[in-house]
């Protein structure tokens, strides 16, 4: 356990961040999960709807942090390649 004031501190920002991390990372994961079952099911329409969103999680993830900016940009090619492979 901490002990000076400033590790104390420390602590509570650390455990604070950890919770919004863990909702960003788990957000872009469903998400992505969303889309991959809406391209096996050939479903074009539906997952171009949604890939915005996917794209927004994917990359509010990586501004904070939580994912590097190199897979942000690697997740969002390929789903994007992989619902222009749909016919």
């Amino acid at each position: 356990m901490p002990i000076t004031k400033s590790a104390k501190k420390a602590l509570r920002q650390s455990k604070k961040r950890r919770v919004f991390n863990l909702r960003r990372q788990n957000k872009a994961k469903d998400l992505i999960k969303q889309i991959r079952a809406l391209i096996s099911a050939k479903k074009k329409q539906e997952a171009l709807q949604l890939l915005p969103q996917v794209f927004k999680a994917i990359d509010k993830a990586a501004k904070r942090g939580v994912i590097k900016k190199n897979t942000a940009s690697r997740k969002k090619s390929r789903l994007a390649k992989a619902i222009n492979k749909i016919v």
